[in-house]
């Protein structure tokens, strides 16, 4: 799209703006008193009181509001502009975008004329007009801003209208009321302001002076009160429905368009209103140079140092980013919507709508983050839900850390704190406490986990525990899309809509597929909390840059070390075995392995038996029939189109062995469980890997004691490294008391 962009002087301070809607520009800087109010004076238009006849009495300020967007202690406020430079009514949205957030102000600027402003945004746009020119095949060809586009406006006092058109030339508005044009001869072409009656403009050669005709002294906007009062009312309503919320363009309309139709098709005013009130920004979906939000960036890189994306950071900052998931943008095509050859677009978030460069995105300014309290700390979080002390001892640590004051640093970002919990620990219990004493104090959580399923598991547990709070669930396909609840519910590629918008964020699984090691999901996590909010990491198995820094003392943590029956993890045991190529090549199972798996039938456990290969599934089950006739067996994968209906009939026992790939290393919970890993020593599986699939068994309290086999034909690094750290949790929890019940 394009937008118009304008600069302005007000208060012997310059800024740059871009504008969807000039005219609420114009009524803004160019009708308001020294507070930066607007006033309303009854149906004779909205200006600045500058009358000697003219009344204060009963006006309202347009810069109040009050909604989840932005309160009235968060509006910007304004004082009316000295100068008013239009420098395009129809800029490319990243370009105009681009000049505001590089925009420097110069000394003498008050005096520039059209010329002085088209040398300041060539050498401003030299990049792109030059990369336009190239893109249609005019290489050489010097780039050059359209002169007569700029308009100037300035307010002088004491100006002298005969000398002005004789300087320049006249223009008189009509009478009649509303909106009327305005046609400038001082070089700029033609260009139109919606001006009240009895207004005068007068154009020069170095710009417009304004002034009232009559004895009120009153100039401003053709506006009535009615008209800005309801404009107002638009803004507060779409602040009500965006905050939180970072939309394109197109999404933002299919919200109106389901939940505030009315406004569907004006709310371009409404928006542009809030954005100069401060309660909601404007972007260009992409942006160059990178935005500032890389600190996200940087932390996800510090988490996964391996991903080249890292590399040649002063070179490829240079490049356009998305601001909606971080990732650099590598397409370019001809747009229609901007006229440009070469508009930049991003491919890593394409699946959610084309974010490029001339694409609107609509971001609302985030609230002060509520805290949470630490209420009465472990006893009462144990009384309250059922927690067992090494839960409510985490608990109570994370409460503590929830009521601290925020603790800033250079890079504004949400505080942090890591839930190291086991395997069967039962996670999801521990936050609990934390929802309820974000959500008592007024504030919005965010419970999120990379799978869909995981959501739809944790909806009724948390609609049991919080039956009053509003929700959402939000996941691929969900019907609730624009739902909105103080506590929402959703996968984490949802949250590449939110910004800004939650006092607490909880990333359940950090090390699971997709978030791990997709730095675009980590910066999407980031930017939906508030900069003053608190993110809480809940893992069994959390990336090693996060264990070094809980291990430093850099990372505020608690470990939970022990599951909620009391009872030590199972230890894997190591069987040698050949690998399941060759298994299936010979067309036989090991003795060894026929035998491990016959202790656990005869015990009556269900057997996880995890491959590396879905290719692998079909050969191994003819194998294992061949082996145990009469049992029922079955494989699935991510691949199988019945894996819901055989992972349930795993649950009720009518499957006894279930062939699987990791799809199924966390996240379901089967009474009387064994596990056997084949290929154990394959580069697919890594030690995190290994530590979810061993944390399927013995994680019923009627079964604490269930088995697991690592076979391979090698001892690998990541089976050494998981069964460590599985021996370390034991030990750890047997120290602090948390194992009484071994051996039974």
């Amino acid at each position: 799209m394009r937008a118009a962009v304008y600069a302005v002087e007000s208060s012997g301070q310059w800024e740059l703006w871009v504008s969807l809607e000039l005219e609420v520009d114009r009524l803004w800087w160019l009708g308001g008193d020294d507070s930066g109010n607007v006033r309303m004076n009854g149906s004779e238009g909205v200006g600045w009181d500058g009358s000697r006849n003219g009344t204060r009495g009963g006006s309202k300020a347009l810069n109040r509001g009050d909604s989840r967007g932005g309160r009235a202690d968060k509006v910007r406020k304004r004082s009316p502009a000295e100068t008013m430079v239009i420098l395009s009514s129809g800029l490319p949205l990243g370009w105009a975008v681009k000049l505001r957030s590089g925009f420097r102000p110069r000394g003498g600027m008050k005096s520039w004329a059209s010329a002085e402003w088209a040398a300041y945004i060539d050498g401003s746009l030299a990049n792109e007009l030059k990369e336009e020119h190239e893109a249609r095949g005019e290489a050489g060809k010097p780039g050059k801003w359209p002169v007569d586009e700029i308009a100037v406006w300035r307010r002088e006092a004491g100006w002298d209208e005969d000398k002005a058109a004789r300087e320049g030339a006249r223009s008189q508005i009509a009478g009649g009321g509303g909106e009327v044009g305005l046609k400038g001869v001082d070089g700029s072409g033609e260009w139109g302001v919606g001006i009240g009656n009895g207004i005068q403009m007068v154009v020069g050669d170095r710009g417009a002076g304004l002034r009232a005709e009559g004895g009120s002294g009153e100039w401003g906007m053709g506006m009535g009160a009615a008209a800005l009062q309801e404009l107002q009312r638009s803004a507060d309503a779409l602040l009500g429905l965006f905050g939180g919320r970072s939309l394109l363009q197109p999404e933002a309309e299919a919200l109106l368009a389901e939940r505030l139709p009315g406004l569907a098709g004006r709310w371009r005013g409404a928006a542009q209103l809030a954005q100069l009130q401060g309660r909601l920004t404007l972007d260009a979906a992409l942006s160059a140079p990178a935005p500032a939000a890389p600190g996200a960036l940087r932390r996800a890189a510090a988490l996964l140092p391996h991903l080249p994306w890292r590399g040649a950071a002063a070179h490829r900052a240079l490049r356009p980013r998305c601001l909606r998931c971080g990732s650099e943008a590598t397409g370019r095509t001809a747009c229609a919507a901007c006229g440009l050859q070469g508009c930049a677009y991003c491919e890593a978030c394409l699946a959610l709508g084309r974010s490029r460069a001339c694409a609107l995105l609509l971001r609302s300014a985030a609230l002060p983050a509520v805290r949470g309290t630490a209420g009465g700390g472990p006893t009462v979080a144990a009384r309250r839900w059922g927690l067992s002390a090494a839960q409510a001892g985490a608990a109570g640590a994370a409460l503590a850390f929830l009521a601290e004051p925020a603790r800033r640093s250079a890079a504004s970002c949400p505080e942090r704190f890591l839930l190291w919990a086991v395997t069967g620990a039962g996670k999801t219990e521990m936050i609990f406490p934390l929802l309820e004493s974000v959500l008592a104090a007024g504030g919005r959580a965010l419970v999120a986990t990379p799978r869909r399923d995981v959501v739809l598991e944790l909806v009724p547990r948390l609609a049991k525990a919080f039956p009053a709070v509003s929700r959402a669930v939000l996941y691929g396909g969900s019907a609730e899309r624009w739902a909105d609840g103080q506590l929402t519910l959703a996968t984490t590629h949802q949250l590449l809509r939110f910004h800004q918008g939650f006092d607490l964020v909880i990333i359940d699984e950090l090390d699971a597929y997709p978030y791990h090691n997709d730095p675009m999901l980590a910066y999407a996590a980031e930017q939906a909390c508030k900069p003053d909010g608190c993110f809480i990491y809940l893992s069994a198995t959390p990336p090693a840059q996060l264990q070094r820094e809980a291990r430093r003392g850099k990372l505020a943590h608690a470990r939970v070390p022990v599951r909620f029956h009391g009872h030590p993890l199972p230890v894997p045991q190591h069987l040698v075995m050949e690998s399941v190529q060759q298994c299936l090549k010979h067309g036989r199972l090991p003795r060894k392995l026929v035998q491990v798996l016959q202790r656990s039938l005869d015990r009556e456990a269900q057997i996880f038996l995890f491959v590396s290969r879905i290719a692998h599934i079909e050969g191994l089950l003819k194998l294992l029939r061949h082996c145990f006739p009469g049992r029922s067996i079955e494989g699935t994968s991510s691949q199988d189109a019945e894996r819901a209906e055989k992972v349930s009939a795993f649950r009720n026992r009518d499957i006894s062995l279930l062939v699987t790939t990791t799809i199924l290393e966390r996240g379901v919970t089967v009474p009387r469980s064994d596990v056997i890993i084949l290929d154990a020593d394959s580069s697919l599986f890594d030690e995190a890997s290994l530590v979810q699939m061993a944390g399927r068994a013995g994680r019923s309290k009627e079964d604490p004691a269930g088995h697991v086999v690592f076979a391979s034909a090698q001892w690998s690094r990541a089976q050494r490294g998981a069964i460590a750290q599985i021996r370390t949790m034991n030990g750890i929890a047997r120290r602090q008391g948390y194992i009484h019940k071994e051996g039974l």
